[in-house]
């Protein structure tokens, strides 16, 4: 191979990864946009407010949002180096971790989410081309590659918006963005034994999964299938094809 086809070969595979990284990266950077946008209009006090997902505070889902960006940046050197590193030292360790930065002020949070999303956004843009196609293990004990940790984060910043229970709704959530986030859960169900069958249907989109087979079915919008399959919702603004009440959504992570 000439001098001439190794460079652009070379510079193929840059532009490949390049243009890769971006479509990975854009959404993650609308969304902790729109994130720090609801945290920039809390005030101290209401950082201490209640939240979807008690007996956390706006402030520990916050530091919750800064650390897991964190988390997944050890994952993405694992990714890069090959070398094991936990995503966590332990679950006692993210706690302490989370309930040490929840008192902070807003400016603090702020700060924290802006500085911790960049780490993450630097950690993805280091990744050399083979180190997309690694699989690194997750605190849950899932196998997933870079481009799934991507998935996993913004599923986290969509989701954990609508917890602070500061204005954001899952209506709110970019319908695009929360079919990326659907797609993300279901495969995880999948992977998991033991799931009971289900299908779900969108009534505003053409969204549409099979879980198993012979299970109910499950419609409503997208919007509110997302909140129901994150456990957020109950589902009353669903329908199920079987009698009775829509049942509980299965556990997601």
């Amino acid at each position: 191979m000439t001098e001439m086809h190794t460079t652009e070969m070379h510079t193929t595979e840059m532009h490949t990864t390049e243009v890769h990284t971006t479509e990975v990266l854009v959404p993650i950077a609308a969304s902790t946009e729109r994130l720090v946008r609801t945290v920039k209009a809390l005030n101290d006090t209401e950082v201490g407010g209640e939240t979807l997902v008690p007996p956390w505070t706006r402030g520990h889902v916050i530091t919750h949002l800064a650390r897991a960006a964190d988390s997944l940046c050890r994952l993405l050197t694992w990714a890069r180096t090959g070398v094991e590193t936990p995503q966590y030292a332990g679950m006692d360790a993210r706690a302490a971790e989370i309930e040490a930065g929840a008192r902070r002020p807003v400016h603090e949070l702020v700060a924290d989410v802006v500085a911790s999303a960049e780490r993450f956004d630097d950690a993805i843009r280091s990744l050399p081309d083979e180190a997309w196609s690694y699989e690194v293990r997750m605190r849950t004990g899932e196998l997933r590659t870079p481009e799934a940790l991507a998935s996993a984060r913004l599923r986290e910043l969509e989701v954990h918006h609508a917890d602070l229970a500061a204005g954001y709704r899952f209506t709110d959530v970019p319908p695009p963005t929360a079919r990326l986030i659907i797609d993300d859960l279901v495969d995880a169900q999948r992977r998991r034994e033991g799931v009971p069958p289900l299908r779900i249907d969108a009534t505003d989109t053409d969204l549409t999964h099979e879980l198993g087979t012979g299970g109910p079915t499950i419609r409503g919008t997208q919007a509110d299938l997302l909140g129901w399959l994150t456990g957020r919702t109950t589902g009353a603004a669903l329908t199920t094809s079987r009698p009775g009440p829509v049942p509980a959504a299965p556990y997601w992570i």
